[in-house]
């Protein structure tokens, strides 16, 4: 093929890049980081991003199970929950034989991805809607949380949850290096695995993809029990980073992770998007909760701004169902 005709295709290409929701969520980023960094002290030096791309990671990582969720047609509205079970449940557990901490953790991360599962078995088999399945999880959830904890934080006594909490391997917070791999690991399973296909098969067309061999009860399964996994993961590194757990450590994070997911550009109607967007998303939401809190808001005008945020998000999202 000849440059002249390979020309026309790269520059399709690199414009359809350029239009994308990941790199445009990434333009938005950059350029709030250097607007801010140039007109506020303090918050474009090394010290303050670094912090705030660890409170990013925790969004992150709930992001990444709930893009796979969202992607196959569904929302978890539980996500807030498991991450508060994990987080009050490793200080709980009486595992003080194991001296490194990790069958407590391994414990309760299978415990979240079993609360995942048990949403995909409501939503697979019962045929109950995702957001009234992981809404009822939630609110279950909710409730041992408080005959269990009480209104009281937890004090965390894990040497494997301090580490994830406080270490710095190659100088770099262990919770970004754990989001990362969690990113690398969800990027190649959406995109590298019949898997990933199959995902984004559910969420276009249920019904020609049953209809085409796939097992949808199975796939829908294993994406809400993907999603509990790393609400489970993200509780476990909010454990490490706050040094306590208490109820209701999670609930920030069930809009917060939507919020991420769409404004990253994976469709709120499912069977498009990529968790590619959905990382500079969660660093996004992190950045402008920063500014607020910068700025002085009260809490009253934090929960305002952050909803519109929200609300905006999902009315911008809505203009595909015309589409489609």
């Amino acid at each position: 093929m000849s440059d002249a005709g390979a020309t026309p295709l790269f520059v399709r290409r690199a414009a359809l890049f350029l239009r994308s929701g990941p790199f445009l969520t990434v333009l938005v980023v950059a350029a709030v980081w250097i607007v801010a960094g140039l007109t506020m002290a303090g918050f474009g030096s090394y010290g303050h991003l670094r912090y705030m791309l660890e409170l990013a990671a925790v969004i992150g990582l709930v992001a990444a199970g709930q893009t796979l969720v969202v992607i196959g047609g569904g929302i978890d509205l539980s996500v807030g929950a498991i991450v508060t079970v994990s987080a009050v449940g490793v200080p709980l557990l009486p595992w003080d034989a194991d001296a490194s901490g990790v069958a407590a953790v391994l414990a309760i991360l299978a415990g979240a991805t079993g609360i995942g599962l048990l949403n995909g078995l409501g939503v697979a088999f019962l045929r109950v809607h995702p957001m009234i399945m992981t809404l009822a999880m939630a609110t279950f959830l909710q409730g041992v949380l408080i005959i269990v904890a009480g209104g009281s934080a937890v004090s965390m006594h894990n040497p494997l949850v301090a580490w994830l909490g406080e270490a710095r391997p190659w100088g770099v917070p262990a919770g970004i290096v754990l989001w990362v791999v969690v990113s690398l690991l969800t990027l190649l399973i959406l995109h590298a695995t019949p898997f990933g296909a199959r995902i984004f098969a559910l969420g276009a067309n249920p019904l020609a993809t049953s209809l085409s061999g796939v097992d949808v009860r199975v796939t829908t399964m294993a994406i809400f029990a993907a999603s509990g996994l790393t609400a489970g993961l993200a509780g476990v590194l909010m454990l490490g980073m706050n040094g306590q757990g208490y109820v209701g450590i999670g609930d920030p994070y069930v809009l917060a992770s939507i919020a991420a997911v769409v404004l990253g550009g994976t469709s709120i109607l499912g069977g498009s998007g990529t968790y590619a967007g959905s990382i500079p998303g969660s660093a996004l939401l992190v950045t402008i909760t920063a500014l607020i809190t910068v700025v002085n808001a009260s809490p009253g005008w934090r929960s305002i701004l952050f909803g519109s945020l929200i609300l905006g998000l999902l009315l911008l999202s809505g203009r595909e169902s015309r589409r489609r």
